[in-house]
């Protein structure tokens, strides 16, 4: 829990938006590597990190995703202030107010600000506060520093093109919450880390050779579409579980996703993660998202013949003003924990690419009843056979 906890908040405190990850993969990448695992990174900076089970071919991987929701520069405005555009899908309505951190092609040269309604002074404007519009379009950033001019932001060095991070404020309450942005994906990091070192810490054997795949680009859309192993059987992605009215997910639970906006999850590999939470006293709950995906989304997308579920924790506000609690990412590292210590879904069938109908686990385990062959009833005609 101390290292869980304690590496949640130091994730939380490296600004990732998608585009700018560099930074936060350095700090993953240490962590990993105090492991004593090995860890590579693709040319666009993806990281993966090898748990090595019997043989040296890697079959499961569990995907998480480091960059967070952002904005950008789009105009630097006459009044000194900046117009900004989202990184990633989020409103408007959940950053008015938000203290932001602003990031030139200048190193050292690095600004705060807020992002305010354009309309922001109640003494000034009266009712119209609570009638403007809520969009990107009518919302600025105020750089903290003394310009009022386009002319005095440039001298700044701030540019179109920007990166302006949100900032994350995380803290945790006295009763296990966490509060923070971008708790979407760090908190699902931090899980995953965690699971990571307690396999490590007990010098517990794997059965199939596993990586951790961190990614860079789930919330543009473009996560794990490349740098898959090509002997891939599983892919778990582990992302936030919506918590919201009409949803089955729970801040202190392990959430399975049975489908997202891209379809349904593999039946076997989501039903035998349920299971496993089940048989391990893990709370866990299992659950359907509308407007939703994951980085198992553009793995299927690109071609990815393997099986795909989906893991997460509990979030509150998700993209908004979040929260998580500590049990929740808890289950979800003893899942995870559980799951890297059990074998293939089907050991023989997913060890190969293809194989023979004969062999494919079929009625066995996912039976279908056939339809009646004649459901039509001919009713008699009045007065047939008078």
């Amino acid at each position: 829990m101390d290292y869980l906890t304690s590496t949640l908040m130091e994730l939380l405190r490296v600004p990732s938006p998608s585009g700018r990850t560099d930074a936060v993969m350095q700090v993953v990448g240490q962590h990993i590597e105090s492991l004593g695992l090995p860890v590579d990174l693709t040319r666009r900076g993806m990281l993966r990190a090898t748990l090595r089970g019997r043989t040296d071919v890697v079959r499961r991987a569990v995907v998480v995703h480091a960059d967070t929701i952002g904005l950008m520069v789009k105009r630097v405005k006459d009044n000194g202030r900046l117009e900004v555009v989202p990184v990633g899908s989020h409103s408007a309505r959940f950053s008015e107010g938000a203290h932001v951190t602003i990031f030139t092609d200048d190193f050292d040269e690095v600004y705060t600000g807020t992002v305010l309604p354009l309309k922001s002074s109640g003494h000034t404007f009266g009712d119209e506060i609570d009638t403007q519009g809520v969009g990107w379009q009518v919302v600025e950033v105020r750089i903290d520093e003394p310009v009022a001019s386009a002319a005095d932001v440039h001298a700044l060095g701030v540019q179109v093109g920007d990166f302006v991070a949100l900032d994350a404020a995380p803290q945790i309450t006295r009763h296990g919450y966490v509060k923070s942005r971008h708790l979407d994906d760090k908190a699902g990091l931090a899980a995953c880390l965690a699971a990571l070192k307690a396999l490590r810490d007990a010098e517990l054997p794997l059965a199939v050779t596993a990586q951790l795949l961190v990614t860079i680009g789930e919330e543009v859309g473009f996560g794990a579409t490349h740098g898959l192993a090509p002997e891939l059987a599983e892919l778990v992605a582990v992302d936030n579980a919506v918590v919201a009215e009409g949803q089955m997910s729970r801040e202190d639970h392990v959430s399975v996703g049975m489908l997202d906006m891209t379809g349904p999850f593999d039946y076997h590999l989501s039903r035998r993660l349920h299971a496993l939470a089940r048989d391990h006293d893990i709370p866990a709950v299992r659950d359907v998202y509308r407007h939703y995906r994951s980085d198992a989304a553009p793995a299927l997308e690109a071609g990815m013949e393997a099986r795909a579920a989906l893991l997460g924790f509990g979030l509150e506000s998700s993209h908004g003003h979040e929260r998580t609690h500590l049990d929740g990412l808890v289950a979800l590292a003893r899942l995870l924990v559980v799951y890297l210590q059990s074998g293939l879904t089907f050991d023989e069938w997913d060890r190969a690419e293809h194989g023979d109908l004969a062999d494919f686990p079929s009625d066995s385990v996912q039976p279908a009843q056939l339809e009646p062959v004649d459901r039509t009833v001919v009713p008699e005609r009045a007065g047939a056979g008078a």
